[in-house]
């Protein structure tokens, strides 16, 4: 059974504090972490926002925010006490040079030797300034990381004017920039699935693989959060991070070792070699759409522009065909699929090898299907070979395509972090390899740049789709059209 090991002592100071991500995720994180003895006594965590409230009141949020989010799961008061004697809090403008930042300080242990990580739980656009305020405050010191949310900007412009203003404050070293994907044990275990199992590496080519899919499907819409969605969409807001580091970790090369710069060395010529869509391939190879009213779980939802609460031609749905060009996967396509009030909240990948040259039996015995290796990122997180084998009894030769299953639940029994509890730990280690270095931002915001701008220039029309289906019928034709279907078995 894996042990988890403590940190060193560290402060943290989560900007953005009364924020949703802070006090839904950050918080419950960090308490956790504490729970389970990972976290020193010595620690401080600090949250930090412009709102006029005292310590008391802060924890008093924490906790309240935290037995809403997790009703499951008992708070023990013991531990809990423990916790919020490390928890403070500081009313502070982080964008604002003239804020409270001696007091911030005031808060902060002066050892010059201890970690110090500064989390930016606010919109990207101030991160230069914040950045920069940190340092004019004295508060950076060698031992000072600052972890930076996603989205990195909007565009390859805006991602390089942060990444620019960023740095002119901190070294590289020092900048964690944060896809919680990369914190899931399904993901990070897609290295050790390829590459310590020797059944696997030789077959994980083109000459093997008919083509793979990436899926990220959400049953919630937009909600609360239209109008900012609004201004992103599903390709900037899901494809420029999430399904881009996936695609990487499914195609990369194998890495000498697992060291953060030689993992994202991999990474990155994956995405220079993404072939670009152009005004010419846009069309067949992209999908565009948008929910509209439906039913999920048995209960009506909203259309998206009935929560936006306007007309909107931004897509909450995006389906892609996407190519590698290089000698591993040379006509294999990738298919990327991501949306917003789907049928279900399922994320998979889906790796679909060629079918056999020659049937030995039949077309009585049933049909024939290819072997899947289908890994489970969300819910029920798990892997899955699926397989043809007989079925038994007598009356003759009769297929059967079946699973062999690996549950993390069930194999896995103990609770292990979740992905912001152990991408959270990783920072305090300075260990960089689950997070994207700068010119993986842009890489991928490159090749979404392009997108977007064959999207405008060839007008692509944006497809309805009901909430609660699977998308819209175009998605479905993206690989009909090449004689596929997408994997939707639950």
């Amino acid at each position: 059974m894996a042990k988890l090991i403590p940190v060193d002592p560290f402060d943290c100071v989560v900007f953005g504090a009364t924020g949703d991500l802070a006090l839904r995720k950050l918080m419950p994180a960090l308490y956790h972490r504490w729970r389970d003895g990972q976290i020193p006594a010595s620690s401080r965590i600090v949250g930090a926002a412009r709102a006029a409230l005292s310590a008391d009141e802060y924890r008093a949020m924490a906790r309240e925010k935290y037995q809403a989010f997790f009703p499951d799961d008992p708070i023990d008061e013991k531990t809990w006490k423990g916790f919020a004697e490390r928890l403070a809090y500081c009313e502070l403008d982080a964008g604002d040079a003239g804020s409270n930042w001696a007091d911030l300080s005031a808060l902060l242990d002066p050892a010059s030797g201890k970690k110090r990580m500064f989390y930016f739980a606010l919109p990207p656009s101030i991160y230069g300034d914040v950045a920069a305020n940190i340092a004019r405050a004295g508060l950076k010191t060698p031992q000072t990381a600052v972890v930076l949310e996603k989205p990195i900007g909007f565009d390859l412009a805006s991602a390089r004017a942060i990444n620019d203003a960023v740095g002119r404050s901190f070294e590289e070293r020092q900048v964690f920039r944060i896809d919680h994907y990369l914190g899931k044990e399904t993901v990070q275990n897609l290295l050790i699935l390829r590459f310590a199992n020797a059944i696997f590496e030789p077959l994980w080519n083109a000459n093997v693989i008919d083509h793979v899919q990436i899926s990220v499907n959400e049953s919630i819409g937009a909600g609360g959060r239209a109008s900012y969605y609004d201004k992103s969409g599903a390709l900037r807001d899901m494809v420029q991070n999430h399904l881009m580091q996936l695609l990487c970790l499914v195609a990369m090369e194998p890495p000498l070792e697992l060291a953060a710069d030689v993992v994202r060395d991999e990474k990155i010529k994956v995405l220079r070699a993404l072939r670009p869509f152009t005004a010419a391939t846009v069309k067949e190879n992209s999908v565009r759409g948008q929910y509209r009213a439906g039913v999920i779980d048995g209960r009506p939802a909203p259309g998206y522009e009935e929560e936006l609460g306007r007309k909107s031609d931004t897509e909450t749905f995006v389906a892609l065909k996407a190519h590698i060009d290089n000698w591993r996967w040379a006509g294999v396509p990738f298919y990327l699929r991501t949306g917003k009030r789907m049928s279900a909240r399922r994320s998979d990948i889906v790796i679909q090898f060629k079918n056999v040259a020659h049937s030995i039996v039949g077309p009585e015995a049933g049909a024939l299907h290819p072997v899947r290796l289908v890994i489970r990122l969300q819910p029920d997180e798990g892997v899955k070979l699926m397989l043809m084998t007989k079925d038994p009894g007598p009356g003759g030769m009769r297929l059967k395509y079946v699973p062999l299953n690996l549950s993390y639940a069930e194999t896995f029994t103990r609770r292990y972090p979740d992905a912001y509890e152990r991408l959270l730990m990783a920072v305090v280690r300075g260990d960089l390899a689950l997070f994207m270095r700068r010119d993986e931002v842009e890489a991928a915001w490159a090749w979404v740049d392009d997108i977007l701008q064959a999207w405008s220039d060839e007008a692509v029309k944006l497809y309805p789709y009901t909430a609660g289906s699977d998308g819209p019928a175009q998605s479905a034709m993206l690989l009909d059209r090449d004689g596929r279907e997408w994997f939707d078995e639950t």
